[in-house]
């Protein structure tokens, strides 16, 4: 259950209202009248919860589960347990996240004003309904949209702009960056830093200065402890709409299209491309100056190193498609098998 410290309790919803707001049909018109208090997993639901079933591993929960109402896939009715409100649609797992947004909303409305303990630059500009907490500090010359947060000791630096309803987690860092409306940097996040980028002389190594930007679109989320560099002369960017995880690396140049994914530990090197709605899993890298297509999805652990195809799905290090993967691992399995005697 969600610790009331945290998430307070909701204002109940009638479950035919919920049904209709999520994007699912309640499968017995007579349900319509009852009451959503909360929301909670199979396993710790109650009767006043709504929960979802969207993973056909943990159907045993869906049978003994006691919550009050379930989303589920329409194949799925006939295992739900009797007497729970059943809202059916193809996505559960979309109906549970829109469910959750409406039962406890995310606290995006700052609290308007700069705390005892900031600094703000007199060059600096802040839209209206800001909200800047201790040790906040705000470069000259930037610019901050209408109803931003910047948490505590986010540094914003000079000549930085945010766009409106940004927010920027606590110990943020951001320079030489440009952000769209509604982006949400997580505590610790890098925004904009140098690339890796140097020339070795026989002296040694000589810094190249990074000449670019960042460039963030609308609606992006960059999960804690992430770094993007800036371009080395052309830009960084990623597209609207796109989640990174925590601890991800995006390399300089780097360009990410609209709705992609970076998953926790994974890296982008330095000019390498990810069209829109492309999937890196976690602990994957790509190399520098590679394209990735459309669609594609990296699987976990995955090191890319030549283009990848739009819609292709490819694992492994080398990373090649997933059939000739697994093809490979099957060989290498018979071959130590016959070597350790069919043992």
């Amino acid at each position: 259950m969600p610790d009331p410290r945290f998430f307070p309790a909701p204002e109940p919803i009638p479950v035919g209202e919920l049904a209709g707001r999520i994007g699912a049909a309640l499968a017995d018109a007579n349900d319509a009248g009852r009451l959503v208090r909360g929301a909670a997993p199979l396993d710790a639901a109650g009767a006043g919860d709504l929960s979802f079933l969207d993973n056909r591993k943990y159907v045993d929960d869906l049978a003994r589960t006691g919550a009050g109402a379930i989303a589920l896939k329409p194949a799925m009715r006939r295992r739900a347990p009797a007497g729970a409100a059943l809202l059916v649609c193809d996505r559960p797992y979309l109906a549970w996240a829109r469910a959750t947004r409406l039962l406890y909303p995310l606290p995006r409305v700052p609290r308007p004003g700069l705390a005892e303990g900031c600094h703000v630059d007199p060059a600096a500009v802040l839209g209206p309904g800001c909200q800047a907490d201790p040790g906040a500090v705000v470069g000259p010359r930037a610019e901050i949209g209408a109803r931003c947060r910047i948490g505590a000791n986010a540094v914003i630096g000079d000549g930085v702009v945010i766009g409106d309803d940004c927010v920027i987690g606590a110990g943020a860092s951001l320079s030489h960056c440009i952000l769209g409306d509604r982006v949400t940097l997580y505590p610790g996040v890098r925004i904009g830093q140098d690339g890796f980028g140097f020339a070795t002389s026989d002296e040694g190594h000589e810094t190249v200065v990074q000449l670019g930007r960042a460039l963030i679109g609308d609606d992006v989320e960059i999960g804690a402890n992430s770094t993007v560099d800036r371009g080395s002369g052309p830009d960084t960017v990623i597209g609207a709409g796109t989640r990174i995880d925590n601890l991800v690396q995006i390399g300089h140049n780097v360009r990410i299209g609209r709705g992609c994914v970076l998953v926790a530990q994974s890296g982008v090197a330095g000019s390498s491309r990810m069209a829109d709605r492309s999937v890196l899993a976690a602990q994957s890298g790509i190399a520098g100056h590679l394209r990735i297509g459309e669609g594609a999805r990296i699987a976990a652990k995955s090191g890319v190193m030549r283009d990848v195809p739009p819609g292709a799905s490819v694992c492994g290090v080398p990373a090649r498609p997933v059939r000739e993967f697994f093809r490979l691992v099957a060989a290498w399995n018979r071959q130590v098998e016959a070597r350790n005697g069919g043992k």
